[in-house]
């Protein structure tokens, strides 16, 4: 059985295919067509997707959308009376497009298929039982609770479900337009950062600042009696607009999503021009520590409904890795495990288990590497245009080595404070790089941080970078001894290990760790462990590929990152790039 999954019309859309329960690719669109957070039809990504899996639109049993205008339609309804909202609100807010609709008769006409011989049928699968199945069914799990929670998807911003075997059910949902995920990015908007996606600033700002404000957060987003919430909705407006966000040219928008009484509770709004005073700070301290007091009472109401150890998390909030962190420590669960795209492009391939897993009756295959389902590229494919792009650069030179000297070559430049391009193998399926797509340094210099956000990433002073640990010395370096290989949880590092990296050491003495086993990614270990064996340190300072733009996805467009920043080594599968001048990061 072949499904094409696919999220569309929303930030971040992308594509995904399992063929007969396994995921064989996904892709964000954004990685293909370079305009961050696209929101438009991934085309590119389902081009990928069929090709990845070898076979042609005509051969698609499913096609799998991550949502369905007919879920909750009651709900919408009740809303509709109770709240003397027009109808038309309700029909204009969620009304599917006829483009959407009529997806495989579409993809058809644009991929040269033949219509008459299409046979794939289209699948409307309810936004957070996506969300839930792009968790559940990819893990190890045979049992599990099972949480989603985001801004809103089909008139819903939270669901509680058990997942069993082949099933989920749903518990309990907490309808629009009571969100944590809008509390969370009207926040984020108050703070000056107005941006679609711009809600991990707000995580990275909270530990520079003291949550003097959580009085004033109690009041926006009040607690119920059971461990659940609600929105004090003055403080709000997205439940007046028709459309809280929009998207032109592919570029998704969101409208400003609080009131001016936020204002008058808070303080003056701050503009994205405007430097980050210690106010600033401390209120995204506060919205921080609210968001994860409200997730962790949902949590011990969703575990008293049924008693789990195992627990999924899934949805944008998903993307909280702070949060995540507590969740582990302090919640009810033993156990807890997040996909590597948690977020509304993970619908996608959310989509496409719930239909193979409902269509079928089976699990689907669990894959240990399941975060590497992207593109790749053969070193034959482009070193030869590497070659003639760097033989006219001055003090820039070109080669190839086989691994072993390539590790210890790496390993030694990292342990000299040089900075890597490191691009490898399949590419990354979710927000983070996780050492495919990644930007490498030494974790051990203070001043790395700094280089890396002023001249390389050119990006806010604030923003953390995450430490890639071998999984076998998590316990050396790290209080919580557990396995996170995609970045999803932060922990507090042991205080006798902070000065040994203090470039990966966030100010409250924290890390947002990625844990790296030689099974999922042994070109990766391998570096680690050849860094170790200089340093005695098994850990890597890890960021994203990129520069104020979608993660690089191709061999030319890592190519042209290095060119115009100030890295010092491009390592494209065994292919070093290096720069032999003093034009560098350091």
């Amino acid at each position: 059985m072949i499904v094409l999954g696919i999220s569309a019309y929303h930030g971040d859309s992308a594509a995904a295919i399992i063929k007969d329960g396994k995921i064989i690719a996904a892709v964000e669109e954004e990685r293909l067509n370079r305009v961050k957070h696209w929101a438009g039809f991934p085309l590119e990504s389902i081009k990928f997707c069929l090709q990845e899996a070898g076979v042609s639109i005509e051969q698609v049993d499913y096609i799998a959308i991550n949502r369905d205008p007919k879920a909750n339609i009651g709900r919408k309804a009740l809303y509709s009376i109770t709240h003397s909202v027009p109808w038309s609100f309700i029909k204009d807010r969620l009304k599917n497009r006829s483009s959407v609709t009529s997806v495989a008769q579409t993809l058809a006409n644009e991929l040269g298929g033949d219509p008459d011989l299409l046979q794939a049928k289209v699948q409307h699968v309810e936004h957070h039982i996506a969300h839930a199945a792009s968790s559940f069914f990819v893990s190890k799990f045979e049992k599990a609770d099972l949480i989603s929670v985001d801004g809103a998807g089909d008139w819903s911003c939270t669901m509680f479900a058990q997942g069993e075997g082949t099933t989920i059910k749903p518990l309990k949902r907490i309808f629009f337009p009571d969100s944590l995920g809008v509390f969370y990015t009207a926040l984020t908007q108050y703070l000056g950062f107005p941006h679609y996606g711009d809600e991990y600033k707000v995580m990275g700002l909270a530990p520079y600042g003291e949550p003097k404000y959580m009085d004033q957060m109690r009041e926006i987003i009040p607690s119920e009696p059971d461990g659940l919430y609600k929105l004090n909705l003055k403080y709000f407006v997205h439940q007046q607009r028709k459309k809280s966000g929009s998207w032109e040219d592919g570029i998704p928008v969101i409208h400003q999503l609080f009131s001016e009484e936020i204002e008058k509770l808070l303080g003056p709004t701050r503009t994205k021009e405007e430097p980050l005073e210690q106010r600033h700070r401390d209120i995204a301290a506060s919205i921080q520590l609210r968001y994860e007091e409200v997730l962790l009472g949902m949590l011990n109401y969703l575990h008293k409904l049924s008693g789990n150890d195992a627990l999924c998390i899934s949805g944008g909030c998903a993307m909280n890795s702070v949060a995540n962190g507590r969740v582990l420590r302090e919640s009810p669960y033993k156990d807890i495990f997040i996909p590597p795209q948690p977020g509304d492009a993970g619908g996608a391939a959310g989509a496409a288990a719930y239909t193979y897993v409902s269509k079928s009756g089976n699990r689907m295959e669990f894959i240990p590497t399941q975060a590497y389902v992207g593109p790749s590229f053969a070193e034959d494919d482009f070193y030869d245009d590497f070659v003639s792009k760097v033989e006219v650069i001055d003090d820039v030179s070109i080669s190839r080595k086989d691994d072993e000297h390539l590790f210890s070559h790496v390993a030694e430049a990292i342990s000299q404070g040089k900075v890597i391009g490191w691009f490898q193998g399949k590419m990354e399926w979710g927000p983070r790089a996780l050492g495919n797509r990644s930007i490498l340094s030494d974790p051990r210099r203070a001043d790395m941080k700094d280089i890396l956000n002023l001249k390389i990433k050119r990006r806010e002073s604030f923003r953390p970078f995450a430490p890639s640990i071998a999984s076998e010395n998590v316990s050396d370096f790290f209080e919580t001894d557990y396995d996170v290989p995609y970045m999803s949880m932060v922990f507090q590092i042991k205080k006798d290990k902070r000065p040994l990296i203090p470039a990966v050491t966030h100010v409250n003495g924290s890390g947002r760790l990625q844990t790296v086993c030689k099974e999922e990614n042994e070109k990766y270990w391998n570096l680690i462990k050849a860094f170790e064996k200089i340093t005695d340190v098994p850990i890597i300072l890890n960021t994203s590929f990129n520069e104020n733009e979608p993660i690089v996805c191709q061999p030319a467009e890592a190519l042209d990152c290095f060119l115009r920043t100030k890295m010092d080594l491009l390592v494209a599968g065994n292919v070093v790039v290096e720069r032999t001048g003093a034009s560098s990061a350091t």
